[in-house]
């Protein structure tokens, strides 16, 4: 249940970026934010599988797998939390 429940939120949060790119933007930068999207979206939607990956990633070794739910949250740092610090970094930059 909570699998389905992240997964549509973050596909809403996901439709209203890409609905803000479309409207204040251009077609790139709608091609920009789905990008973007991808890996947070990855991480919400599929964290058990990508956090039981072990191996090599650009030569560094993942030893032992990360819990689910801390991948699901990094994935939700990613979606919300990066827009969010820089649309106050945007608005106190407008203020000096």
């Amino acid at each position: 249940m909570a699998t389905l429940v992240n997964r549509g939120l973050s596909a809403a949060v996901a439709v209203g970026y890409l609905t803000l790119a479309y409207f204040y933007g251009s077609g790139p930068d709608v091609l920009r934010v789905g990008a973007a999207l991808v890996l947070p979206l990855a991480c919400i939607w599929f964290s058990e599988a990508m956090g039981g990956y072990t191996g090599m990633i650009r030569l560094h070794a993942i030893t032992t797998p990360t819990p689910a739910v801390f991948v699901c949250a990094g994935g939700w740092l990613l979606l919300v939390g990066v827009p969010l610090l820089l649309y106050f970094v945007a608005q106190a930059n407008e203020k000096t």
